[in-house]
């Protein structure tokens, strides 16, 4: 009978508006949650087989869901490890409670959040969402990892009361020496240069270099070579490094290096003194390893010179620091979580990856603004933030709710009206039911 078919089809009005409010319910509700995903509802009618002529009204279902795809405003904070990505992708993951297993992190996945370390110095979140990523090894080099598994990835740890130091391995000498000093008249006076680096366990260390100049006989010409021994104190002042370096008097490049050649050092240092003429680098074997020192390369204008006749000490830098707490930690928009020190030196310290998957909105949503891959969403891949399709990583941000409050509202005005209609509906079919009863009296 048509007529109650209609009053089925009013029935399953009622139901789905309910559902819609339900999911405009909490979208108001959650308009001020940060990384909160909008709930839809969707209708689909239903059609009854009409081949007998007689129409019957099939009425309506629902389904809901959430549009993970769509992303909320980002804002700015003051806190280094609130962490969103801009763009598609999400932040890898997992519970507090399963730091306490055998090391398998189950993943969830979050469109951002303020993580925070705690007591352990493990980032989580206030809700217990720790965070994860790939470890840098000691020398703050990300290692390769897999990208279709979570067992490269590790909970972030950042422990504040941390030291860390950075060993020399390079120090650029830009010198100039007097080119009086290789002529026949001169004193042949050495002149000492000392030079501190910073050791394996960021101790100052120095290093005790001399110059000392080839005078030639009375008569003969200037010889523009000098002798420059290095020495390290660390090493009871052994010689670590000796070589004969001759200088260009040509008139296109005069005063640059011509030539450099290592001299036989007794007792033979760890590491084979040399000089590579394509780099400029002399390799000395210092206490803490081998140290680069960069004295320029033939015909270059930098490093050592032979110029005028002042001794100038124009420009001396190097690497390494020494030992330093950490003061801060901040993450870039490739995702790289970097150290820094209240001694200057940075370190590498992890790389966040972006997860990806073909159908966000597939995804299983928990509780907490998280989600787990489903097989609606297909399998998942870390990516390098920034690569592929994926956006960057964003600090100092957190990614407001995407609930618009004046969409919802509106649509909170067509429910209602709906589902007044749809009320209507029934009352109607209530009303000409009690017709047809009434035709028997």
């Amino acid at each position: 009978m048509t007529i109650s078919s209609s009053l089925n089809a009013g029935v399953t009005g009622l139901n789905v508006n309910a559902s819609k409010l339900a999911t405009i319910s909490d979208n108001i509700a959650n308009s001020a949650t940060f990384g909160f995903k909008r709930s839809v509802a969707d209708f689909h009618s239903l059609v009854l087989d009409q081949s007998r002529g007689a129409y019957s009204a099939g009425g309506v279902r629902v389904t809901t869901g959430r549009a993970i795809d769509q992303r909320g405003t980002l804002i700015t904070t003051n806190n280094p490890t609130d962490i969103s990505i801009g763009g598609r992708g999400m932040l890898p993951v997992t519970p507090i409670t399963a730091l306490d297993g055998n090391g398998n992190y189950p993943l969830r996945m979050t469109s951002t959040g303020s993580f925070r370390a705690d007591a352990n110095g493990i980032l989580r979140t206030s809700s217990g969402q720790v965070l994860l990523g790939w470890a840098a090894n000691q020398d703050g080099k990300i290692p390769p990892n897999p990208r279709d598994t979570v067992g490269g990835l590790t909970p972030v740890r950042v422990d504040s009361n941390q030291f860390e130091g950075d060993a020399t391995t390079r120090i650029s000498l830009g010198v100039n020496l007097p080119a009086t000093a290789t002529r026949a008249d001169a004193s042949g006076d050495t002149i000492d240069l000392p030079l501190e680096y910073f050791g394996n366990l960021g101790q100052a260390q120095n290093l005790n270099i001399s110059f000392e100049p080839t005078v030639p006989a009375a008569g003969d010409a200037a010889t523009n070579t000098w002798t420059m021994t290095i020495q390290d104190e660390e090493q009871n002042n052994a010689t670590i490094g000796k070589f004969t370096i001759e200088f260009d008097d040509s008139g296109d490049h005069g005063g640059t290096i011509k030539s450099v050649n290592a001299e036989t050092v007794t007792p033979a240092p760890t590491t084979p003194h040399n000089w590579d003429a394509n780099t400029g680098l002399l390799t000395i074997a210092a206490q803490s390893g081998p140290l680069e020192l960069d004295i320029g390369k033939p015909k270059e204008a930098r490093g050592l010179s032979q110029l005028s006749d002042v001794f100038a000490p124009l420009t001396i830098t190097k690497n390494g620091s020494p030992v330093g707490n950490l003061a801060s930690i901040e993450v870039d928009a490739n995702g790289i979580m970097t150290a820094i020190y209240d001694s200057g030196f940075t370190k590498a310290i992890y790389q966040i990856p972006v997860v990806n998957v073909p159908n966000p909105n597939g995804l299983k949503p928990l509780a907490n603004q998280t989600y787990q891959v489903s097989s609606e969403s297909g399998a998942f891949y870390l990516w390098d933030a920034g690569d592929g399709p994926v956006g960057d990583v964003v600090g100092f941000a957190r990614e407001e709710s995407a609930t618009d409050v004046a969409s919802e509202l509106t649509q909170l005005i067509q429910t209602q009206r709906a589902y007044s209609s749809n009320a209507k509906v029934i009352q109607t079919v209530d009303e000409m039911l009690q017709e047809t009863t009434n035709i028997k009296r």
